[in-house]
């Protein structure tokens, strides 16, 4: 009877772990679903994402090429450029350089190194002569004037402008604008219409056309300049005015025509013992080739700005007409009592003092000074 009801145990108990067993089934049929699910999910983006990279690739490729050649042309384009500003640039320097008669301030010892060099008795000189500009008159820098026969005219009336010096006394006394008919109305002088203007020579009748022009142009330059009380922007204007070939000649053939009518002034005081005048007025009268204001302008004064420049004792009627004191430092007198003069040596306290520097008394420049 035990035996028996062991068996229907062991019976029942195998009946109820049957159930066990299909509920295990069924949790790795899920199992198995759930990951042939995923599987089939990855395929199908795989394959979805394979066909939009297939018509994605040539259009990205076509983008990538593009904008490769587009950066290539840019960069070409923009090398392209800058060659040109380059050479535009260059281009406008040189133009600028070639016009401006008055150049920009180069530091003075440089200068005479590159200029002067090795062991020759005149390079030592010179090299001695800028020293003693730099370290006893404090000259610093030195502004190059274009090498021509108005070089000293134009010098002088640079730093007459860039100084903002006003109009010497006398000028502000006569208008100088009825200068030419005076001289040939009240004095006589016909003979000015055979006054030349540097390499354009006898202009007859018209002459007193042109000395007008020339002479309103000093006028109003000077008026204007002299006015500016901001050093900068006088600087601005002078250099504008002497890049100007055509003004700046009218400028210097006004002045050549002022010292004509002082000599023509002193002259006739002397003629008639009126009152004095300055002694160089006799050494120039006492020239064979300047005995008279004539033959002055038709030897001398005519040639300026054509054939020569301005002579010594003619620098001492410069700076008497313009009444200013041209101090000269004259480099190949260096060690000697000429090294620096004066024009003229009379001068009066209230003139304002202008320098030039010079190699050989035929091209001056500027010599800057800065204390």
């Amino acid at each position: 009877m035990h035996r028996r009801q062991d068996r229907r145990a062991s019976k029942c108990g195998q009946r109820l772990r049957k159930p066990e067993k299909r509920v295990r089934f069924n949790h790795a049929a899920k199992k198995n679903t759930g990951s042939s699910e995923a599987e089939s999910w990855t395929l199908a983006i795989g394959k979805s994402l394979h066909v939009v990279w297939k018509k994605v690739k040539g259009q990205l490729i076509l983008g990538m090429s593009l904008l490769a050649a587009a950066f290539w042309y840019c960069r070409r384009l923009c090398t392209y450029l800058a060659h040109l500003v380059k050479w535009w640039s260059r281009y406008l320097q040189r133009k600028f350089k070639k016009n401006l008669s008055v150049l920009a301030e180069v530091e003075l010892l440089s200068y005479c190194a590159r200029k002067w060099k090795g062991e020759s008795r005149q390079a030592k000189q010179m090299t001695e002569a800028y020293g003693e500009l730099f370290w006893r008159q404090h000259v610093k820098y030195i502004r190059h004037i274009r090498e021509d026969n108005y070089c000293v005219l134009r010098a002088v009336l640079f730093q007459i402008f860039s100084q903002g010096i006003s109009f010497p006394s006398w000028m502000k006394e006569k208008d100088i604008l009825k200068l030419p008919e005076k001289l040939l109305y009240s004095q006589g002088c016909n003979w000015i219409q055979q006054y030349s203007f540097g390499p354009e020579r006898y202009t007859g009748s018209g002459v007193f056309g042109k000395l007008r022009k020339c002479i309103e142009t000093l006028k109003t330059q000077w008026t204007e300049i002299s006015g500016v009380k901001d050093k900068d922007e006088r600087g601005s204007l002078c250099n504008a005015l002497f890049s100007d070939e055509s003004k700046e000649h009218r400028l210097y053939e006004a002045v050549k025509f002022i010292m004509l009518y002082q000599v023509v002034e002193a002259y006739e005081c002397m003629k008639n013992k009126q009152e004095s005048v300055p002694c160089f007025f006799n050494h120039l009268f006492a020239r064979e080739t300047s005995s008279d204001p004539l033959s002055f302008m038709m030897n001398h004064l005519n040639s300026v700005g054509d054939g020569i420049g301005l002579q010594q004792i003619e620098m001492f009627l410069l700076g008497y007409s313009l009444e200013v004191k041209i101090k000269v430092f004259r480099l190949y007198k260096f060690n000697s009592g000429d090294f620096q003069v004066s024009y003229p040596e009379e001068y009066h306290r209230d003139w304002h003092e202008i320098s030039l520097l010079t190699e050989d008394d035929h091209l001056y420049h500027i010599p800057v000074i800065r204390i």
